[in-house]
């Protein structure tokens, strides 16, 4: 139940674009369902690909929904979104919420307001991922990038100035947070949709499994060279391109999947592999829900989402031998993961009841930090 005090609160939430339903959108969803009557303000926004949880709330949209084919090509559209959040009138909201990994968090909320930055990560093209992403792309792009980014990094360390109190995912981006902005923030874990994962049971096939959307920081490459090298099966399931990978015997690309795939697939791997580095990652504790050992590379959010020895192993390097070596190693000990009330109470820590409830309580304590 909501404090009588927060029920009367004016409620705004800021997010950055809704484009998919992917975790900062899942979060989104939570917040709204504690909210009712919230308004969303958001830069793009395409309702066919949005929930009807979302849906159903007033959304208003910045220029940049105006802007050519913006719900296809919104990132290209970046260093605009700053001077667009001064379009948002947030002046008569009690409570502001916003939701960042793009720009959001820079809106000018009323001063007798609490502005409260649920931030999945710093804006890694601009921060620690800079020189990646330069280097992959075109030359055009590059110029543009190298004028731009000094700018967008300066407006990103100021405009953290106007939250109240930050919180954020793990304590991975937390440290991040404390690096780019110098400001503190509180972990508050999830909420992942743990109850799609909870009642599926056990029923071990032979092959590994690699599940959610295909990107570069996903090392792909890695799961299936570790595969290839022990001859072990993989399935890699989810969105994105795989054009670049090339196939190979045993491996399988399953595409984008529904929820009750991905359970069936995590309920059958013998393990999930987890070799990138991810602020968080749902899918690990989704693995956790469905009983589903996890090998992960031992960096960012996985520290938190998998616990050693219980609901999987670590490698520590980032490469495809440290992963085989691992592999191998889990099979050796894969018997000791079994103890399905185990992984029950692992994810339990980041179920969405776990999430609404810590919101609830930084809201009541408006409390700058």
């Amino acid at each position: 139940m909501l404090p009588d005090r927060a029920t009367a609160m004016k409620v705004a939430v800021v997010h950055y674009w809704l484009t998919s339903m992917r975790g900062g959108e899942k979060m989104l969803e939570a917040i709204l369902e504690l909210f009712p009557d919230a308004d969303v303000y958001t830069h793009v926004y395409n309702k066919k690909n949005i929930s009807a949880t979302i849906n159903r709330h007033n959304i208003y949209t910045s220029s940049i929904n105006r802007l050519p084919f913006a719900s296809k090509l919104y990132k290209m559209y970046m260093p605009l979104m700053p001077r667009a959040l001064q379009e948002f009138n947030l002046q008569e909201y009690d409570l502001v919420i916003s939701s960042e990994a793009g720009p959001a968090k820079g809106v000018v909320v009323n001063p007798l307001a609490f502005h409260l930055c649920y931030c999945h990560s710093p804006m890694r093209y601009i921060w620690e991922l800079y020189h990646e992403y330069l280097n992959g792309a075109s030359f055009f792009f590059r110029v543009f990038m190298k004028l731009l980014v000094p700018y967008l990094r300066v407006w990103d360390v100021i405009s953290a100035n106007l939250v109240d109190r930050f919180i954020t995912n793990s304590e991975y981006t937390a440290k991040r947070i404390k690096r780019y902005y110098n400001r503190d923030a509180e972990v508050v874990f999830g909420p992942v949709p743990i109850e799609k994962y909870e009642g599926v049971k056990r029923d071990i096939k032979d092959y590994y499994l690699v599940l959610g959307q295909i990107s570069e920081n996903k090392r792909v490459d890695i799961a299936m060279d570790a595969c290839a090298a022990l001859g072990k099966k993989l399935i890699i399931a989810g969105g994105g391109s795989t054009k670049k990978f090339k196939k190979r015997t045993g491996l399988t690309f399953a595409g984008r999947v529904s929820d009750a795939e991905a359970a069936r697939l995590l309920s059958q791997a013998k393990a999930l592999l987890f070799p990138g580095i991810e602020d968080m990652g749902l899918v690990p504790v989704e693995a956790a829900a469905a009983g589903c050992p996890v090998i992960a590379y031992r960096r960012g959010g996985a520290i938190e989402t998998v616990k050693e020895n219980v609901t999987g192993i670590f490698f520590d390097e980032q490469s495809a031998d440290s992963l085989a070596a691992a592999i191998v190693r889990f099979e050796a000990i894969e018997s000791g993961f079994t103890d399905r009330a185990a992984f029950n109470v692992h994810a339990q820590k980041f179920s969405k009841t776990a999430f609404k409830e810590r919101l609830l309580h930084i809201i009541a304590e408006r409390k700058r930090v």
